[in-house]
């Protein structure tokens, strides 16, 4: 690795710990902002109740302090306990979540990619004709559509209507269908992506010449053009790869998934305010983390691209 390549890295690296503070920063006073808190749903708690628990809890504390605290805490990797989960630790409800939902999700972007970059290079190849047109009305449709209404048809025409699948996330054959669910929008991106960077490529010269010479139209896709096409996806993949891994809010509520995304349903509903930001400090530092991996891929798919 030059020193130029590493100098961007640690660059990206100092930026990146500054946005995950912002989204700290932020997340931190707008949730103690809104009105309520969260023990006013206890049934039954009075006012000493109350305050003997937002004394244990450390809410009693000025805003300021509460903020530097929870700061110190997570330089550390301590998220503190969870407020409504009595007895559970954040850092262990994440734990749990992460591994359903970064199975769930890695299956999901993998299937995505390879499935999304195959139609749009096929669409790219027969651009204009009956199977590009299919190809791009299907992408279009999924595109369109949102994953609560794609996930309730696949679960109604899946799970009620011919049984073949379970309607609860939990084991493995309840799996197949958020998979699909999450692997169907960015699947159709991809391969409209796709398409569109490999049209661009195929007008260069390069490709022309190898037309020239006689090459086969599979070849020079997969074998010339399709190198430089992916830079496009690459952008793409890594945001979404960790927003898939951390789980699609909506679609781990359809189909009833343990993962992360349903735990931050729920404490937001609970007004959970440390598995709030537990929670949004690993999506923040995941999409950070990708963003980086997607720059560095750049320059392995084109080694012409300069890291400044």
């Amino acid at each position: 690795m030059n020193p130029k390549t590493l100098k961007y890295i640690l660059k990206r690296l100092v930026l990146g710990v500054f946005t995950v503070w912002v989204v700290i920063t932020l997340t931190f006073f707008i949730m103690h902002a809104v009105p309520g808190g969260p023990f006013l749903s206890e049934k039954a708690v009075s006012p000493a109740a109350q305050a003997a628990m937002e004394a244990k809890y450390g809410l009693d504390k000025p805003l300021m302090t509460q903020y530097v605290t929870y700061l110190t805490d997570v330089v550390q990797f301590r998220f503190g306990p969870s407020l409504k989960q009595r007895g559970r630790m954040v850092i262990d409800i994440i734990t749990d979540g992460l591994h359903v939902s970064a199975k769930l999700g890695i299956i999901a972007a993998f299937l995505a990619l390879v499935i999304g970059v195959v139609l749009g290079s096929v669409a790219a190849l027969r651009r204009n004709t009956v199977l590009d047109r299919i190809i791009m009305i299907i992408t279009t449709a999924f595109v369109s559509m949102p994953s609560f209404i794609m996930g309730s048809l696949l679960l109604v025409a899946f799970t009620i209507r011919v049984h073949w699948f379970p309607a609860n996330g939990a084991s493995a054959g309840g799996l197949v269908l958020p998979i699909i669910t999450l692997m169907l929008y960015p699947m159709s991106y991809i391969t409209r992506l796709t398409r569109s960077s490999m049209l661009d490529v195929l007008g260069q010269d390069y490709i022309r010449t190898a037309k020239a010479k006689g090459v086969t139209g599979w070849k020079i896709i997969f074998g010339h053009a399709l190198k430089n096409a992916l830079i496009p996806v690459i952008t793409y993949f890594g945001p979404m790869l960790a927003y898939i891994v951390t789980g699609s809010l909506v679609v781990e509520q359809i189909f009833a998934v343990p993962g992360i995304g349903r735990a931050f349903v729920q404490s937001i509903i609970n007004r959970d305010y440390m598995l709030i930001m537990g929670t949004t400090i690993v999506l923040a530092t995941l999409i950070v983390i990708m963003n980086l991996v997607s720059d560095i891929l750049y320059k392995i798919v084109d080694p012409r691209i300069n890291l400044e």
